[in-house]
Parts: structure tokens; sequence; C-alpha cells
């Protein structure tokens, strides 16, 4: 008997052919049959008419940061809602794993890292995480059997240093005997089920102290080290952030990514592209990582958004301004003073000047102050600005857009909420962001879903994009569009059975409506323990998600069921070689 029968959906299969009508059932958490539409003759303990809806594979989220809250949220929200069923955790070097059970104290530095380095709500890592593991193992042990997706995690190398560095992690170079031993640590968590070696290098990150976080410290032979032991393992890839992430590389990080994944003998995956036409070079100096990692005998993956993903900012808290060159310096004063330091013309100059230079990189897009838009605000000063746009505010002033904006954050001690307008939403942007997504050497992903959680929400990628190539943009048609989210980046982990609607693999299935797939904005929402902020948004025509084979999700609302798998290495992933 039939666990679930769903009848006549438009099955979109994740492999890019063309979609067809079909009866799907599911036994035992896979996808049992494939038939005609009526031809079904097997009874099902429960039945639905998809009659005018889609049937895809889950969708596979690349690129999060859920290694936290999947234990106070194990719906991995909101991602779930909006169809994603397996999530890929543990990178950019930081995971809660491996902490060194002879110094405690080790557990309150990676949370007070993660707090800034991430943006997570350090009450909501003190209070909604058990921290009862020490070994990567007991981490994954943790999460299995209590979450609604499924999660794979690599381990993150700022853990391994601080295991077996300690505060020597931080600026320090291993001895032999303790490069030994972060190798055989990194085993031990390979051989647990890790998915494979994550680590930075970008400028951005720094630790709860304001300290460069451990992996920054790592010369290249250390990185290479650590390359070679991936090789080791079944099932196994590297994601690595390098400073020229956020921009364009250097040829010395160019050479170490190539350097890395061609001794791994597997892929390595960076976040994230930043498509603009305002900076056509760009596009083409990062894909240049690629071409030369094929000929070293490697592979790299540039992860790339398909929206363009609304990130709030702030004067008053840490948000993407504080990492302007020049900019920290200010933004990290106490209020009182940086409201005095702000509301000087030559600080102001000082810091545009800084702003709009070529050290800026990426950052630059977020300095067109005059675009900006005013959200919640705090004061009877600002009382019926919460929607304008500071240029118009600044033009009824008669001030410059910066010094108008400073004011109206001042009046509200800084808590005034920013969004910026984005830069790069013209019709030449995206057709360039549509040519790029068909290079072999770009994927679509990079959310970081479950970090920065009150400052943006990457989550709804999936349905947004959907809505945009159904009836907006149409830069991809669905069937393509879905394997971008489904077969993929299941092809890119090995992930095995999963990304394509096909008899015998597991039945992670996502049914919606074609008509009304889309994302709700992004809202604020205190959901979090600790009463803690993030913003969330709501999934629009999405019927119904399985995650092996039961409905955890129908209609935007979450059933209760948690019958998600922590994905390990080699059981449930295969080697993806690059050789």
């Amino acid at each position: 008997m039939l666990d679930h029968l769903i009848k006549g959906a438009t099955v979109v299969d994740g492999t890019g052919t063309p979609s067809y009508t079909a009866d799907v059932g599911l036994r035992d958490g896979r996808i049992a049959v494939i038939a005609p539409s009526g031809t079904v003759t097997e009874e099902a303990r429960s039945s639905e008419d998809a009659t005018g809806l889609v049937l895809a594979p889950g969708f596979v989220d690349p690129h999060t940061h859920y290694d936290a809250q999947l234990f106070w949220d194990p719906y991995a929200t909101p991602s779930l809602n909006h169809g994603v069923t397996t999530v890929a955790g543990g990178n950019c070097g930081f995971t809660l794993a491996p902490l060194n059970p002879e110094r405690p104290a080790d557990a309150d530095y990676t949370r007070r890292m993660m707090a800034k380095v991430e943006g997570m709500s350090l009450v909501a890592l003190e209070e909604g995480a058990p921290w009862s593991w020490s070994s990567f193992g007991e981490y994954l042990d943790a999460l299995e059997g209590r979450i609604a997706v499924n999660a794979g995690f690599m381990v993150g190398h700022c853990a391994l240093r601080r295991h077996v560095m300690g505060e020597d992690a931080i600026g320090g170079q291993p001895t032999p005997e303790q490069m030994e031993r972060m190798l055989a640590l990194f085993h031990e968590a390979m051989a647990a089920g890790a998915w494979g070696f994550s680590t930075t290098q970008s400028a951005t990150h720094s630790d709860g102290d304001g300290r460069p976080v451990a992996s920054r410290h790592a010369a290249p032979a250390e990185l290479l080290a650590l390359s070679r032991a991936v090789a080791e393992h079944e099932g196994t890839q590297i994601e690595a952030i390098v400073a020229g992430c956020l921009d364009q590389f250097s040829d010395a990080e160019i050479e170490l990514l190539v350097e890395m994944s061609a001794a791994a003998g597997r892929p390595l995956n960076w976040n994230v592209l930043t498509i603009d036409a305002a900076v056509p070079e760009r596009v083409p100096r990062q894909l240049v990582a690629g071409e030369r990692a094929r000929e070293a005998g490697g592979r790299i993956v540039a992860l790339t958004m398909p929206i363009l993903t609304p990130m709030n900012m702030s004067l008053g808290t840490f948000c993407a301004l504080n990492l302007i060159p020049g900019w920290g310096d200010i933004l990290g004063l106490p209020v009182p003073e940086r409201i005095e330091q702000l509301r000087d013309p030559a600080v102001r100059a000082e810091m545009l000047r800084r702003a709009d230079s070529k050290e800026a990189g990426v950052f630059r897009r977020l300095t067109h102050f005059g675009r900006y838009v005013i959200g919640d605000t705090y004061s009877a000063a600002n009382e019926g600005l919460t929607g304008r746009v500071v240029r118009d505010i600044a033009a009824e002033r008669g001030q410059e857009p910066f010094a108008c904006l400073v004011e109206i954050c001042a009046n509200d001690q800084l808590r005034t909420v920013l969004w910026p307008m984005p830069t790069d939403n013209d019709p030449d942007s995206w057709a360039l962001r549509a040519e790029t997504w068909q290079h072999e050497d770009v994927m679509l992903g990079g959310s970081d879903a479950g970090a920065h959680l009150d400052r943006m929400c990457g989550a709804p990628y999936t349905t947004r994009f959907l809505g945009d190539c159904l009836r907006g943009r149409k830069l991809m048609g669905l069937e393509q569009a879905v394997k971008m989210l489904t077969d993929d980046p299941a092809q890119l982990f090995g992930l095995r059975e999963r990304g394509r609607i096909e008899e015998g693999w597991h039945a992670d299935l996502v049914l919606f409506d074609p008509e009304r797939i889309d994302a709700g904005k992004a809202t604020l929402v205190h959901d979090l323990p600790g009463d803690s902020p993030r913003l969330d948004s709501k999934a629009i025509g999405i019927n119904a998600v399985w995650v092996n084979g039961v409905e955890t999700i129908r209609e935007d609302v979450v059933t209760g069921a948690v019958p998600g798998t922590v994905l390990r290495s080699g059981r449930d992933t295969r080697t993806v070689s690059t050789k």
C-alpha cells in the first residue's frame, strides 16, 4: 500500500527535460511509482488531486548557517516553507564543533564569534542549543532524529584550530605536532560524517573580540595539508572564502583556491558571485579561477543568488557598513561619540571618500545614500518618515543625502532601520545574470539562511526566483529553473538519490501553484530564544513539502513531523572527483 498518492501533477523532475503529467506514489520514504494519470491501481492511505499544480524535487540550498538554529527550530524556517528540503551547513570555516572538553570556555568563545561574524543572536545561541558535545560526531548525533530537513555539515577550520591551538589559534602557527593533531581531529570529524572542509581568509571575518578569526592566520601549507586530507574520504568537498570573493580575486587567491581543489581532487565552492553590469570586469575575473582549476585537475564553483536579497542597515549596530574601510572605527564608538563624529562634516567627507575608493570593493554598492529607504523609526522627530526615500527628504531639507540620513538616525539614537535600494536592478544586470547562470562553473545559491537574522532574509530565493521565471522577467524556463535549484546542487555535493523525481529515489518533494508561487515581504518577528528578532518571509503558492516521504509543510504551516536526516559523507554522498 502506498503511503500517499499525488494525482495529476505536472511533474518537473529536476533533470531539465520537459514536464509531464503523472500520478506519483510515495512509500517508506521513497518515490514508489510514477505513472500516467489514472493508471495507479495500488491503494493509498491518503491522496490528493494536484491538477494544475507543479510537483518538483525538494530544493537544495548549498550555503546556509543553520548549525545552531536547528536545535530550537528543527524546521529550518523559513527555508523549509519555501520548498528547501536539504541544507548545507558548516560553511565559511565556522562550526559549533569540535570543542575541546579541556577548555569549557571555548563554547562561549564560539558563541560570541558566531554572534559577531554571522549575525546570530547571542541569547539564542546561549539558550537555544544544548552545547552538550565535544567531538564533531557528537554534534551530528545531537541533531539526529530531531530535524525536519536533511542537513549536511562541513567541519570548520576555525573550530579545528581553536581545539588544537587554544588562544594561539589567533595569530599563531601550528607546530608540526599541532598540525598532526589538527589533521587527526579532521579525519575523526570526516569519519563521523562531515561533508568536507570549510575555511575563510576573508578580511571581513572577525571574532567576538574583534580579532581576525582563527583560520585567517593559517598559511597556505596548512590549508593544503587539510585539503589533501579531504581526498582520503568518500563523498567530500571544500568550501572556502577569501577576501576577493566580495569583488575580484587576486592572483594569489586564485592560485590558492586552485591548489586546494587540485590537492583534494574535489570540487571547491565559494560564496558569493555578485553580478552587476556596472562592473563588467568582475564576472570574467572571478570565473578565471574555474578555468585554471580545470587545467590543474580541480574544480571551482561560484555560488550566486538569482534574486536581489533585501538587507537592512543601521548606524547603531554592526552591519555591512562597518566593513567599509575606515568606517568600522567610527561605527564602533559608543553611541554619543558616534553621533558626534557622524555630525562632523569633515568626518563624513572622509567616510564618503573611503566608501567610494577601490579598496571598498563591493561595499561601494551600499553608499548611494540618497537611494536608502527609511524603515522603522523611534522618535517623534522622525514621525512619518517610514517608507520614504532619503533623497526626497534631503531635497526638502536642502541637505546632502548622507548628512540627512545621519540626522534622521541621530534623532533615534541610531536605532533607525535603513533599507538600501539596489543599484543593480537594471535590465543589463539581469541580462548578465541570465548569461552567467548558464556557465559550468556557476551555481545558484548562497542564501546564508540561519545567519544575519535581523539584517537579511535570503532563504526565500527559491520561490521568488521561480515566481520571476514563471510570471516576471522569465529569464529561465521552469524546467531549467527547477534543475538549477535541485539536481545541480545535488550533483555538486554528490547526494545519493536526491535532487530528482525518479522511482526509488528519496521522496523529497515540493508541490506548488505556478500561478502564485512567490515570497512575501521580509518582516521582523521576535520568535527566537530570548525573544530575539529575525526577518521572516511567508511562502506564497507552496501547497505542500515532503521530506523523506513525510509531509512537513502544508499551506505554509509546519506539520510537526521531523523526518529529516543528518546527511553523512560516504553514506549519503558519493565522491564527485575532479580528476
